[in-house]
């Protein structure tokens, strides 16, 4: 497809940290953060959240519009947060754009993701907006839309991709991030640390408890983790002589690629990554707001692809202990014997390629939006 242009929109404050390839940009839209309760609140300007729906959804409008894209791909809400991309759905729908919508394996346990799209609306969408649902998993593992009720003609449209692989990035920009040189380690992070102090705070009891040999461990605390936890927890590191943290690098596959082992809280992305680089894995999902991580947990344990610590047992130290001590010993996701567990890109190219294939452009040159909060 050396002729696809790909706009990304997305509210990350981090979006401009990593490296695009040709044909590929994106456009910042004001960011916008989950809070623990389930409300969203703006992640740096001062506005309020009304006003920032209203200035998130012309920005998506208008981009959309300009460029005018023969494929859009929405991420995981149908509608956008409060029906944000609703107005440039219907607008691309007049012009026979193709509209997928991408889920996730997990979204949230059925009782609640069925309450919540009943009142966004969502199921509507799928059947009168969506022309397909590209579901970024497998259904061996977990059908997202489990216990929610959904047409037939809803279903037909769902395509199991497999997981998304990850790559290791172009050069050698991590000799300096990994502080034990030869030396096997543990890799932890949170995801994006805005609510992973538990974590972090669970495994430097572990360290500082000294009860049992464990490998060194690197904290990759994560850009959203509150300043004054990040000094706290870094404080504390300072301490240990088999710990280490840093804030962030958008090179964690170099670390991850390097590590013996990993642990981390149930995130897609994190997921996606243990199973791309095959590293024995503990994972310590959250619960709250949302369900998601521990039910991805729960069923890739039962998968055997990796051991679940329930945050219900924090701060217990010696379950932390243990599970950090045997982590190293335990099998890589491979072991599971899973086929084609990780052909997601491939399947999303192959997709991409037959519907462009049979769309006539206006334009001489394909384009794609992808729509990611």
């Amino acid at each position: 497809m050396d002729t696809l242009s790909v706009i990304i929109l997305s509210g990350s404050p981090i979006i401009g940290s990593f490296d695009f390839r040709s044909r590929v940009d994106f456009v910042r839209v004001p960011g916008v953060i989950k809070l623990r309760d389930g409300a969203y609140s703006s992640h740096s300007l001062s506005l309020g959240i009304e006003e920032m729906l209203r200035l998130r959804a012309s920005i998506i409008e208008h981009t959309a519009d300009v460029f005018d894209p023969d494929i859009v791909i929405v991420d995981k809400e149908p509608l956008g947060l409060r029906g944000e991309v609703q107005p440039t759905l219907e607008m691309l729908k007049e012009r026979r754009c193709r509209l997928v919508l991408g889920l996730r394996d997990v979204m949230d346990d059925p009782a609640s993701l069925a309450d919540e799209w009943e009142r966004k609306h969502a199921v509507a969408a799928l059947e009168e907006l969506y022309d397909e649902i590209w579901v970024y998993g497998k259904a061996e593992v977990h059908d997202p839309l489990e216990g929610v009720c959904v047409p037939d003609g809803v279903r037909d449209k769902m395509l199991y991709t497999g997981y998304l692989k990850r790559e290791l990035p172009n050069g050698d920009s991590t000799a300096e991030l990994n502080p034990f040189d030869e030396e096997p380690f543990i890799l932890v992070t949170p995801g994006g640390g805005g609510d992973g102090m538990e974590l972090v705070d669970w495994v430097l009891r572990a360290y500082e408890a000294h009860e049992r040999p464990l490998f060194p461990a690197l904290v990759v605390l994560g850009p959203f983790m509150p300043t004054e936890k990040q000094a706290e927890f870094k404080a504390r590191a300072e301490a240990l002589r088999d710990v280490h943290v840093i804030r962030f690098t958008p090179v964690i596959e170099k670390l991850m690629n390097e590590a013996t082992a990993i642990v981390g809280m149930g995130g897609y992305n994190i997921f996606c990554e243990i199973l791309s680089f095959d590293k024995p894995t503990l994972l310590v999902p959250r619960v709250v707001p949302r369900r998601e991580q521990a039910i991805r947990a729960r069923k890739a344990e039962a998968a055997g692809l990796l051991t679940c610590l329930p945050i219900d047992d924090y701060p217990n130290v010696e379950r932390m202990v243990d599970a950090l001590a045997e982590l190293p010993e335990r099998q890589p996701p491979s072991a599971a014997g899973f086929d084609e567990l990780l052909c997601g890109l491939e399947t999303i190219n192959a997709r991409t390629e037959e519907i462009l294939s049979h769309r006539k452009t206006r334009m001489p040159h394909y384009s794609r939006l992808s729509l990611v909060r």
